[in-house]
């Protein structure tokens, strides 16, 4: 790498479908290099539509810097590794297509490949199509089931991250009728625990709250609505009491958010998908996270989708984008530093900066 003495966190960047407003958020987000004194960018996807989407958007005036691997990037531009042969590769914006399928998963290998070897610190991935992306390869709901494999866990947890504000679920990417059969004692004994560790590890936040929803309405309303809560829940919250953690519930869903409940605890497990999105979105959509615990490498995204509708139409927003490459940053950043004190136990464990700290910094935005 150019200037080998630099300290910033290698961030890869994956491109998505690049049929999708992914190439267009990534290019805002880094657009004349200005994330250059935070980190290190490498995009993974193909410089050749990268190129046609700077000039679509009329980004003309700002190169980006080709190569071939992580060792060759430069620390003040930002750079690109084609993943796959993009010769004759041409944008359609707003179409699904089987190459951008192909090219998202191309992409998404090489980055991990590089994430699993240390060459970045962090990867941020664009949002992908979970239909185009499937092959023989590809077989898994989305980025987290995918990252799990990859990194030899069973299950690894969404988490989203706005701030204050962070969402996990037990159960992701899975249809609504088979929820129910998901809801366990070691399921949901899990998922606290990676969101306790996370919190400490990946966040500063030394004796976590946390919150756990229920499943049914009224969280079953002392089992008149379902019994989940009194057979597999609430045992489960006992447990954690008794060895002295701070997890609370479980409480009712539908008016948890709107009174603003959540404001009392670190982090809040909701049981299925869409109970633990739609307030997070509804609340922090623009600058929401993806953030993937519970695997030893950092891994982040933006929280919305391709969003074909208005993929090459100038209109995309790149907020909750470079919401998730501060994210990936203060985070590894942190484990880089508890990793380096805990090599030397004698040595006394200073506090880190508001920099270093992603409790204190995370979810903010540093540039206007």
């Amino acid at each position: 790498m150019s200037d080998q003495h630099s300290d910033k966190p290698i961030i890869g960047v994956t491109i998505g479908d690049y049929n999708g407003i992914g190439p267009e958020v990534i290019l805002k987000a880094l657009e004349g290099n200005q994330l250059a004194k935070l980190c290190t960018p490498i995009i993974y996807g193909s410089l050749r539509v990268l190129n046609q989407y700077r000039n679509l958007l009329e980004m003309k005036d700002w190169a980006l810097h080709g190569i071939q691997k992580p060792e060759q990037a430069n620390i003040k531009l930002t750079n690109v590794i084609t993943c796959w042969h993009d010769h004759q590769t041409e944008i359609e914006p707003g179409k699904v297509t089987p190459e951008a399928g192909q090219g998202s998963f191309a992409s998404l290998k090489r980055a991990v490949e590089d994430l699993k070897e240390g060459k970045i610190q962090a990867l941020v991935t664009g949002p992908i199509n979970k239909d185009n992306i499937q092959s023989e390869d590809f077989k898994f709901p989305g980025h987290t089931e995918f990252l799990a494999a990859a990194f030899g866990k069973d299950e690894a947890l969404m988490f989203m991250v706005a701030g204050d504000l962070r969402v996990g679920v037990l159960t992701g990417h899975i249809p609504l009728e088979i929820v129910k059969t998901h809801i366990t004692a070691e399921k949901l004994t899990a998922k606290i625990e990676q969101i306790l560790q996370s919190l400490k590890g990946d966040f500063g936040i030394k004796k976590p709250k946390l919150a756990v929803l229920g499943l049914n309405p009224h969280a079953g309303e002392n089992g008149l609505l379902g019994t989940e809560e009194i057979d597999v829940i609430q045992p489960v919250i006992k447990a954690f009491k008794e060895k002295g953690q701070l997890v609370l519930g479980p409480f009712p869903a539908d008016g948890f958010f709107a009174a603003g409940t959540y404001r009392q605890y670190d982090a809040v497990l909701a049981m299925y998908h869409d109970q633990g999105l739609i307030p997070f979105k509804t609340l922090a959509f623009n600058e929401g996270v993806n953030f993937t615990a519970g695997l030893s490498a950092v891994r982040t995204s933006p929280d919305h989708g391709t969003a074909y509708n208005i993929a090459g139409k100038n209109l995309a927003e790149p907020g909750s984008l470079l919401q998730a490459i501060y994210l990936a940053c203060d985070v590894s950043r942190f484990r880089a530093f508890n990793a380096e004190m805990d090599k030397n136990a004698l040595i006394s464990k200073p506090q880190p900066s508001e920099s270093q700290h992603p409790a204190k910094s995370g979810g903010k935005q540093r540039f206007n």
